[in-house]
């Protein structure tokens, strides 16, 4: 049995629980832990009936020798997919811009959404969003795409096509022409459908992607989100800068309380600079 074939037979319990530890992760992520202290205390809390305990204990075994974990997830490729291993390894990058709690945010609704029952075009248009964007590379992302066993032979081909296309023809163009809604207008213009193959999105989709021609490529995914259900991308909240304003303030207030206490002592009797030459005169080197 080949990797895709094995990945591809995972129960929906097992991307639940996928779904799972890395919302964990996420949320704890910011409590400044090592990954393999999380690691080690999560995977008890996971449903031991599942693989992802036993994944999980491959994965420590890496990250504690390496300090990385895709590696051990492309070892794993009959567990996890190609393209979530693509994105673990983008983030723990050192010269790349996307970290782990984004990384952990875009595989914690890819896991969700193939247990809600993801369908081939859904996966695709979240797939390519992710990398969209989160300005991933183009080449590594949709080959890493090519190998995800959601998608079948046929996918795959027209995925590793599309690498080669995108950039020099608009994705709405390009889903257009692979949707059955191009396939209805050939055939109602009498037009041979065969050598225009493979149709693999929807009329819907295509009806959607021909209003979406000449126009940002998000707004294509926004409105196949509103229309058709399909997940979002989930995005990194902007920070809160509310919450510098207390610890600004508090510095700020200091330095007021220093001047005025500094004033007074100069309405009273001047200020006695000795004191500061005092306690800083074992710092103060002088010439020989």
């Amino acid at each position: 049995m080949t990797n895709a074939a094995n990945a591809a037979s995972l129960d929906r319990a097992e991307f639940v629980e996928q779904g799972y530890l890395f919302q964990l992760l996420r949320e704890r992520i910011g409590e400044q832990m090592p990954m393999q202290d999380l690691l080690e205390q999560l995977r008890f809390e996971l449903l031991a009936t599942t693989k992802l305990p036993m994944a999980i204990d491959f994965l420590l075994t890496e990250l504690k020798h390496s300090g990385v974990m895709a590696p051990a997830m492309q070892r794993l490729s009959h567990y996890f997919t190609s393209f979530q291993t693509y994105l673990m390894q983008e983030s723990e990058s050192d010269t790349g811009r996307f970290d782990t709690s984004t990384a952990l945010m875009v595989l914690e609704a890819d896991a969700k959404y193939r247990a809600a029952g993801a369908t081939p075009a859904g996966m695709f248009l979240y797939q390519f969003e992710a990398l969209c964007r989160n300005r991933l590379n183009y080449d590594k992302g949709l080959t890493a795409m090519s190998f995800d066993p959601i998608y079948d032979s046929v996918w795959a081909k027209w995925i590793l096509m599309l690498r080669a296309q995108i950039g020099l023809i608009e994705l709405a163009d390009l889903l257009f022409l692979a949707s059955d809604e191009y396939k209805r207008r050939l055939i109602e213009a009498n037009q041979p459908t065969e050598e225009k193959e493979p149709f693999l999105f929807g009329e819907r989709e295509g009806r959607i992607a021909f209003g979406n021609r000449r126009k940002e490529p998000l707004y294509l995914f926004a409105a196949m989100q509103r229309h058709l259900g399909y997940p979002a991308v989930p995005r990194p909240a902007p920070p809160n800068k509310e919450n510098e304003l207390i610890p600004q303030m508090a510095r700020r207030i200091e330095r007021l309380e220093a001047r005025i206490k500094l004033l007074e002592e100069e309405q009273r009797s001047g200020v006695d600079i000795t004191k500061f030459y005092e306690a800083n005169k074992n710092k103060i080197k002088l010439p020989d």
